[in-house]
């Protein structure tokens, strides 16, 4: 078993010419505007996973998937030629997922700004349920003191009747 480091820079290496060599030297017609987003190899570099991306509806999915699967081996010997290694690892192309998951992220952005906009309307124009400021504030305190304080006409109250008789 070899480290991760070596298999991260393979991973990277291998990305790299998979990229350089569907834009040079693959002419298959069927292959779209494909982007290698990212490129995976196990931990005894047998094998490499190349994730991809292409621009474009369905049908042109599906031809650039056939067209990669076609150019297999062509890639592969270029990958082994250029990285040196002893084992050209084999490689297997996977769609990446993450343009889709960046399209749902942004539905569900786009669903939450709308509900924003719909409680923002709702309360326009809205009034508090109590005071504007359900807070007491220092000078609400004092006034409260005030208030409880007994005053010299009521006369002693129950709390201040002075010392007590024995």
């Amino acid at each position: 078993m070899t480290d991760n480091a070596r298999a991260r820079k393979l991973a990277d290496r291998i990305q790299v010419v998979v990229a350089e060599t569907l834009d040079r030297r693959i002419k298959d017609p069927r292959l779209g505007f494909v982007t290698i987003t990212d490129a995976r190899v196990t931990g005894d570099l047998r094998e490499a996973t190349v994730f991809y991306t292409v621009y474009g509806d369905d049908e042109e999915r599906a031809a650039s998937a056939a067209a990669l699967e076609s150019a297999k081996g062509v890639l592969r010997s270029e990958v082994g030629r250029q990285t040196g290694v002893r084992f050209t690892p084999s490689l297997a192309f996977v769609p990446d997922a993450l343009p889709d998951n960046a399209r749902t992220i942004e539905d569900l952005l786009d669903k939450a700004r709308a509900k924003d906009a719909e409680v923002r309307e709702v309360s326009t124009g809205a009034k508090y349920a109590g005071d504007a400021d359900p807070y007491r504030k220092p000078e609400d305190e004092d006034e409260d003191a005030e208030a409880d304080a007994p005053s010299e006409k009521d006369g002693p109250s129950e709390k201040n009747e002075g010392p007590a008789s024995a």
